[in-house]
């Protein structure tokens, strides 16, 4: 049996929740880094250190990585249930991800000839580092905790803040690096904080951590066994199932237009944005930080607001619908940006900064609607035989979106057709939006229904749980 250290406590809490904190927070770091520069360092000409890529060939190979980011903590999280344990995967997973980092920032000419062989090994390292790595760490958050504790919400508010606050400086500090040495240099500056999150675990672990995760817990296994029943669905599991499965489809649509950010928005923060700022002229990459930082200073504020409505806070589905308004808002914001200053034909257009900070703004704002519903919804109303199955397709249906994400925005084209795609892109990402939102509020009785008494209150919730909720969004996205 797991036990806690007797490491002594830290503002009430275990020293073990600081240790994972610190942990998430610089492999976080590591990863928004690398993604905030991804796409731009695809499209960068040669001779400034890029692939000179199209736009299109960049936002579709920026859609299968995030994919395949979604779908390996799958395979990882069996793995660690299964046959290393969650600290071992952990490790393990780190060290391949950093070992990615540092491949992605070789330089060009130690491996001319075979530059793409080398930047996709680091990619494909990364993808399977974060399958072991990403589902694993919260888990043992939780464990650090008996069951019933009331101080496990206020941990993972903790440990949330932790997943922002490295989302939020990892693209100021790769992107910066990158603009002022190289896009090599900037894969590498997120490398180092992968290595940090490393060493982290291998010098302090079994100081604040003790014997959690060391051993492979085998529930996922228990639950592979009791899925292999033959009992059939009863009316009330298969209503259910239907919830989960149409809100699936609906996530589909919101995390489509979502993960625009780092791809097709990078982009457009990139050619068409005039970033100057009393005379300093902003990484494009920087603009990737606002979605983390919107979060540490909206989540609070949507916690309260949900805690004021009390009996009159609106059902999950209803929150989706929210979710997806605001995700049109943001869609809506950029046509506005497109209609009032883009006047000029051909590939010469600066917005303001503001347009794009307002797009994020609201995208943020749907996502703290929408986004804690998610993993939170399938547990409560799958049924235990088919739980893992389920979850498989949650994470199907957004690892789904990314790609769509990725195959959508490379409809931007090049040059002085660019501006004509974007708004059309926007009209469509937005339109799709605004129309689930409808479909979603028209259905959400019936939804309710269908939960045969889940979405019911069984008990009145403090802020700190709804902070912890809210803050959870950053544990479902990759």
């Amino acid at each position: 049996m797991n036990s806690v250290p007797k490491a002594g406590e830290f503002l009430g809490h275990p020293k073990g929740l600081f240790l994972l904190f610190g942990t998430e927070m610089w492999e976080r770091f590591g990863y928004y880094g690398m993604r905030a520069i991804l796409v731009l360092y695809l499209v960068a000409q040669v001779q400034n250190g890029g692939f000179g890529w199209s736009n299109a060939d960049a936002l579709s190979l920026y859609g299968t990585f995030t994919m395949a980011v979604y779908l390996t903590p799958l395979f990882g999280g069996w793995l660690a249930d299964n046959v290393l344990g969650q600290r071992k995967a952990i490790i393990i997973g780190g060290i391949l991800m950093a070992a990615g980092h540092f491949i992605m920032g070789i330089p060009h000419s130690v491996v001319a000839g075979q530059e793409v062989n080398v930047f996709y090994l680091g990619l494909a390292l990364l993808c399977l580092g974060n399958g072991l790595f990403k589902p694993n760490i919260s888990t043992m958050v939780g464990d650090l905790y008996q069951e019933g504790d009331k101080r496990r919400d206020g941990a993972f508010t903790i440990f949330y803040m932790g997943i922002n606050l490295g989302g939020a400086l990892g693209p100021l500090v790769a992107g910066y690096v990158a603009a002022v040495i190289n896009w090599q240099a900037g894969f590498i500056a997120a490398g180092v904080g992968m290595i940090i999150s490393v060493v982290m675990q291998l010098i302090l672990s079994q100081k604040y951590l003790g014997d959690i995760g060391k051993v492979p817990s085998a529930k996922l296994s228990q639950q592979m066994s009791d899925s292999l029943t033959k009992e059939p669905l009863t009316k009330k599991e298969k209503d259910r199932i239907r919830v989960i499965f149409t809100m699936s489809v609906f996530s589909i649509i919101f995390w489509m237009g979502f993960e625009q950010a780092g791809g097709l928005m990078n982009l457009f923060a990139n050619d068409y944005t005039n970033r100057m700022f009393m005379g300093f002229e902003i990484p494009a990459s920087w603009f990737q930080s606002l979605n983390s930082i919107f979060i540490i200073v909206f989540a609070p504020l949507v916690a309260m607001i949900w805690l004021k409505l009390d009996n009159k806070e609106p059902n999950s589905p209803v929150k989706f619908a929210i979710g997806l308004v605001f995700l049109a808002l943001g869609f809506l914001t950029m046509m506005l940006a497109l209609a009032t200053e883009g006047g000029e034909a051909g590939g010469t257009l600066q917005i303001s900064m503001i347009w794009l900070v307002l797009f994020y703004m609201f995208h943020t704002l749907g996502e703290l609607c929408l986004s804690p519903i998610g993993l939170s919804m399938v547990s409560k109303l799958a049924p235990l035989r088919l739980a893992s199955l389920l979850m498989g397709i949650w994470f199907l249906c957004t690892a789904i979106a990314n790609k769509l994400a990725g195959l959508v925005g490379s409809f931007i084209g090049e040059g002085q057709e660019a501006m004509e795609n974007a708004m059309s892109i926007f009209i469509g990402l937005g339109g799709v939006a605004l129309l689930s939102a409808v479909l979603m509020y028209l259905l959400s009785n019936k939804l309710v229904d269908w939960m045969h008494g889940a979405e019911g209150k069984h008990e009145p919730h403090t802020q700190e749980h709804y902070l912890a909720e809210e803050l959870e969004v950053s544990a479902e996205k990759q």
